[in-house]
């Protein structure tokens, strides 16, 4: 990995991306010369917006973020994924024990795929910890305030959605 080559990617479905994920997003593209966010589908998750939606807001969020930052939708293994944008390592972010064991699950999974990736596991800013997407969703659709946990816009844009939901299902 040279200087002007180091490539990673942070891979996610961002469903809606938290200021956990900005946090990472941050901190992440400080550590390579290219941060490729990585935004997917996830069969076992049931989105609350389309792949469309989220690599929007995801890239509208970024904008202001220092560094040399791509987003791209992937439908594939990770790995696949990583070998395909150059990336050398995989930034993943940790909130818990529980996402560790998890992770650590993954990453050497993916080792065994591709041997020249690296997983590089970043903490969760402490305030930051308890946030999941999947926690900010039901917290929305039961109409709790989700503004600590995901930048304004997207705040907007679930509340929109969980609206729309709302008319739908009456």
């Amino acid at each position: 990995m040279s200087g002007k080559h180091r490539i990673g990617v942070y891979p996610g479905t961002f469903d809606p991306v938290t200021l956990g994920h900005m946090d990472i997003i941050r901190r992440g593209a400080t550590l390579v010369d290219r941060l490729v966010i990585g935004v997917t589908t996830n069969p076992s998750k049931s989105p609350m917006f389309t792949l469309d939606e989220r690599m929007a807001t995801v890239r509208r969020e970024v904008e202001g973020v220092e560094g040399d930052i791509a987003v791209v939708s992937f439908d594939s293994l990770l790995m696949d994924f990583a070998q395909a944008q150059g990336a050398r390592v995989i930034v993943r972010g940790l909130r818990a024990v529980a996402d560790f064991e998890y992770e650590y699950q993954m990453a050497g999974m993916n080792q065994q795929l591709n041997r020249h990736v690296e997983t590089v596991f970043l903490m969760a800013d402490v305030a930051l910890q308890p946030i999941a997407s999947r926690l900010v969703k039901e917290i929305a659709l039961y109409g709790g305030d989700i503004s600590r946990f995901v930048p304004a816009g997207v705040r907007d844009e679930v509340a929109a959605r969980v609206e729309e939901v709302g008319r739908k299902g009456s």
